[in-house]
């Protein structure tokens, strides 16, 4: 996500929609890693890379479903390396990804502003566990204070 921080702390700063798109795991051979990002904004422009191309489409409407509805999907793309060969695919490999919408005050917009401007800091995404946390963000600071799915920083 960091390649295209800078572009998305633009949209966020400008109040755009958009929904991200961001790679949270890959098991076997994948053409990009966790943390690739690709997002989409409410005119349907796109920036980054999930996949280099192999699912790009599908995960661009994905994004589109989740800016019109707000609901946060974790998807999983690939085949086993048994049938990759015979399907056309040549890596192999599945890869998840998490699609989220982004509040151009929430803590992922804040991150981005952060990322953008070369500060330090941890982003955590909820990818396991109850539906209601699905996508929910912890931002945490060098200093160890955060906010976020578990709220401010007590006290």
């Amino acid at each position: 996500m960091l390649e295209i921080a800078g572009e998305l702390s633009r949209w966020a700063g400008q109040g755009r929609p958009f929904a991200v798109a961001t790679v949270v795991a890959v098991t076997g051979s994948a053409p990009r890693q966790p943390g690739a990002a690709l997002a989409v904004d409410g005119d349907g422009t796109a920036v980054g890379s999930v996949s280099g191309g192999c699912v790009e489409g599908a995960v661009y409407e994905l994004c589109r479903q989740v800016l019109d509805d707000g609901e946060p999907v974790l998807q999983r793309f690939g085949y086993g390396d048994e049938d990759a060969f015979a399907v056309g695919l040549t890596c192999g490999g599945t890869i998840d990804i998490l699609i989220t919408r982004v509040a151009a005050d929430g803590v992922v917009a804040e991150a981005l502003h952060a990322a953008a401007r070369g500060e330090a800091l941890a982003l955590a995404r909820v990818v396991e566990g109850p539906a209601a946390l699905l996508g929910r963000a912890l931002l945490v600071r060098p200093d160890g204070s955060y906010e976020g799915a578990l709220g401010p920083t007590p006290g």
